[in-house]
C-alpha cells in the first residue's frame, strides 16, 4: 500500500519515476503511487519543490501562477490533503509525517486569526475560501464565504487528535488542536443554514450537498470529541440533526440523483455528490442512505447518472453505453474550456472501491428499486433483492464492479503524461493536461483512489445508527 511512502521520495524528484503510463492498473498504480506522494509533499511550505516559498506548512493548491493563477492555499484544499498524511501517520505508521502535519495544524491557527474579507476570528472570518501563501488575507473580489472549509478542516484535525488521545499525548490536543477544531465546529453551528458559495466557487445559494454533508460529519464527529476532551458538545449534536435533515432535500427522486444546489441555474448533476460520499464514507454505517454512504442506493444512483451525463461530452472518451470515461465537474461546466478532470475520474473509482469494501464487511449487496439501474449495467438479469456474498449474483456484480473501478483507473493512465504529473484537467479533445500544472488535490486524490483500491478504511466519524428524524 501507499502508506510506506515517505517524504524522503521528494529527494528523489519526479523523473525518476519517468514512465507513468502502463497497460495494466497494477503497474500504474506502482508507478504514479510515489509521483503522487511526492507531488503533494512538494506543495507544502517552506521547502516543498512546488510551494513557491510558502510559509511553513501552508498548503499551495498549484505552482501555476497565471491562467489560472493557482498559488494559493484554500482552506477546502488544505484539509483534504493534510488528511491524506494523517490517515498516512496514524493508520499507515509514517512517523516522518508528524512534523509535516503538525507544521500544517501551526499554520491553520494563524490563518484562523487572520481578518480577511468574510470577517474575522469570532464573526464569520473562517468562512474564508483561500488565503496568501504567506499567510496574509487574500483582499481581492472572490466567492465568500464557503462554508465547507471549516468542516473539512475539523474532521482532518479530530482524526489526528483522535490518535494522540489514545497515545496519551492529550496535552497537545487539548493547548493546540481543540481551540482550532472548537472554533471551526462553533463556526458550522452558526453558519451551516446560511448562503454559501459551493465548493467549485461558482454557485452561491442557500445550500450545497457537499457542504451540508461534511458538515454534518464534522458536528457529529465533534460531539464525541469534545467529550474526550473534557467539553460540552450538545450545540454540535442538535445541529448535527438540523444539517442531516436539510442534506436530505437534495435528493431529486425522479432523477435518482442529488442536486448539487440549492440553485444555480444547472441540471443539478454534479461531482460534488460523489465526492461527498467519499470524504464522508465510514464502513460501519454499511450501505446506509441517511448518511449518503459510497454503498447506499441513492449514493450509487446517483453515481450512474453522473457518469452517464458525460457520454459523448469528450471527444477523447470512449463511446460504449457502459464503458468507463473521463469525467468532470458538472456537463454543463465552461471553465478552462470545460473539460474532465484527474480528481473527479479519481473520486468515482474511488466510490467503487469504497463500496466493494463495504459489500465485503457486511456480506452482501442489497439492490433496491432505486439502485437497480446501476446494477443493470453489470448483470442484465439482477433483480431487486439481497444477495449474499456466496451466492453467484453477488460474485457476478463484484467482480464486473471491480474492473469497472479499474477502468476509470486506465483511462486516467492513458492521459497521464509521461512524468506522471498530475495538472488539473484533460483537454476534452488532445487529452493533453489543462489547466493549472501539480494540483496538489489531484496527486492526493490519486492516492485515495489508490489505497480504496487496497481497501483502506477511515476512521469512524460515528455514521453508524444515524437516523434523519425530519
Amino acid at each position: 500500500m501507499a502508506f510506506t511512502i515517505t517524504a524522503s521520495l521528494v529527494a528523489l524528484g519526479l523523473a525518476a519515476f519517468a514512465k507513468a503510463q502502463s497497460g495494466t492498473v497494477e503497474a500504474y498504480i506502482s508507478t504514479e503511487s510515489p509521483i503522487a506522494q511526492a507531488g503533494i509533499l512538494a506543495a507544502i511550505g517552506p521547502d516543498g519543490e512546488n510551494s513557491g516559498g510558502a510559509a511553513a506548512g501552508v498548503i499551495v493548491a498549484s505552482p501555476s501562477d497565471s491562467d489560472p493563477d493557482y498559488l494559493y492555499t484554500w482552506t477546502r484544499d488544505a484539509a483534504l490533503v493534510s488528511r491524506v498524511l494523517v490517515d498516512q501517520l496514524t493508520q499507515g505508521g509514517d512517523s516522518s509525517l508528524q512534523s509535516v502535519i503538525e507544521s500544517y495544524v501551526s499554520a491553520q491557527d494563524t490563518l484562523q486569526h487572520v481578518d480577511n474579507p468574510s470577517g474575522g476570528y469570532d464573526s464569520g472570518g473562517l468562512g474564508e475560501p483561500k488565503f496568501n501563501i504567506d499567510l496574509t488575507a487574500f483582499t481581492d473580489a472572490w466567492g465568500r464565504p464557503q462554508t465547507d472549509g471549516p468542516a473539512l478542516r475539523a474532521l482532518t484535525l479530530i482524526t489526528y487528535g483522535n490518535s494522540l488521545l489514545s497515545g496519551d499525548n492529550s496535552s497537545y490536543v487539548t493547548d493546540t488542536l481543540w481551540p482550532i477544531i472548537k472554533a471551526d465546529l462553533d463556526y458550522v453551528v452558526q453558519y451551516w443554514n446560511q448562503q454559501t458559495f459551493d465548493l467549485w466557487e461558482e454557485v452561491q445559494s442557500s445550500g450545497s450537498f457537499f457542504t451540508s454533508v461534511v458538515q454534518h460529519a464534522a458536528l457529529r464527529q465533534g460531539v464525541s470529541f469534545a467529550s474526550a476532551v473534557g467539553d460540552d458538545g450538545s450545540s454540535y449534536s442538535s445541529a448535527a440533526d438540523s444539517v442531516l435533515c436539510a442534506a436530505q432535500s437534495f435528493w431529486n427522486e425522479d432523477g435518482g440523483y442529488f442536486n448539487a444546489n440549492q440553485g444555480g441555474g444547472r441540471s443539478g448533476i454534479d461531482n460534488n455528490a460523489v465526492l461527498a460520499s467519499i470524504h464522508t464514507f465510514d464502513v460501519e454505517a454499511g450501505c446506509d442512505a441517511n448518511t449518503f454512504q459510497p454503498c447506499s442506493d441513492r449514493a450509487l444512483s446517483n453515481l450512474k447518472v453522473y457518469v452517464d451525463s458525460f457520454r459523448g461530452l469528450y471527444s477523447i472518451n470512449p463511446t460504449g453505453d457502459t464503458d468507463a470515461i473521463l469525467t468532470g465537474r458538472y456537463k454543463e461546466d465552461s471553465y478552462q474550456g470545460g473539460n474532465p478532470w484527474y480528481l473527479n475520474t479519481f473520486a468515482v473509482a474511488e466510490q467503487l472501491y469504497d463500496a466493494l469494501t463495504t459489500w465485503d464487511q457486511v456480506g452482501s449487496i442489497d439492490v433496491t428499486s432505486t439502485s437497480l439501474a446501476f446494477f443493470q449495467q453489470f448483470s442484465d438479469s439482477i433483480a431487486e433483492g439481497s444477495y449474499d456474498s456466496s451466492s453467484d449474483e453477488y460474485s457476478t456484480l463484484t467482480s464486473a464492479i471491480h474492473d469497472w473501478a479499474d477502468g476509470f483507473i486506465e483511462v486516467i493512465a492513458n492521459y497521464t503524461p509521461s512524468d506522471g504529473s498530475l495538472a488539473e484537467q484533460i483537454n476534452k479533445d488532445s487529452g493533453e493536461p489543462a489547466s493549472a500544472l501539480d494540483l496538489t488535490w489531484s496527486y492526493a486524490s490519486a492516492v485515495t483512489a489508490f489505497n480504496a483500491r487496497d481497501g483502506f478504511v477511515p476512521a469512524s466519524w460515528g455514521a453508524a445508527n444515524v437516523t434523519a428524524s425530519c
